[in-house]
């Protein structure tokens, strides 16, 4: 079967994903960020978490040499932090809130969720590579909404209106 790339790219957007910055530090201890819907939960026994980066990606090498990386999961305010480490050439740091614990690798202040994890594991996939992190510390923001990507554009979820309300 010949795959039109394009097309199958409209079928994936069907598929909502929540919205993540995953960030760590390159081998000159330099704050690397990048902007991911491609976030998955693996096990609770050990805890392990999952995201893909492009093999051609300007920050490929830092995430896949590097030992340690932090995914936050973006809460429904975070649009315009999104689109700042979705972008290449610019500092994506400056002007960004960072928790002042960030010895393994930085943290952004205020997301819906975070996880600070070890790398597990690394398995090439096509022109993606596949981080497999074991999650050290973690934390959320129980008021949080998070922000979610579908059909090609930001959304926000809310309760399905046949779900019934206790």
């Amino acid at each position: 079967m010949n795959i039109n790339l394009k097309d199958f790219r409209n079928a994936l957007s069907k598929f909502p994903t929540g919205v993540t910055i995953i960030t760590t530090y390159d081998k000159n201890k330099q704050m690397i960020g990048v902007t991911a819907s491609s976030f998955n939960s693996v096990s609770l026994e050990p805890a392990l978490v999952l995201w893909s980066i492009h093999r051609n990606a300007y920050s490929y090498e830092a995430f896949t040499q590097g030992e340690y990386f932090t995914i936050h999961v973006l809460n429904s305010e975070q649009v315009e932090l999104s689109n700042k480490f979705a972008r290449r050439g610019e500092d994506k740091f400056k002007q960004t809130d960072l928790h002042e614990n960030s010895d393994l690798a930085p943290r952004l202040t205020n997301v819906a969720a975070w996880f600070e994890c070890k790398k597990w594991n690394i398995h090439e996939a096509g022109d993606h590579a596949i981080l497999i992190g074991e999650v050290l510390a973690y934390g959320y923001d129980d008021q949080a909404d998070s922000l979610v990507f579908c059909n090609g554009s930001y959304a926000i979820h809310d309760k399905h209106p046949l779900v019934m309300v206790n």
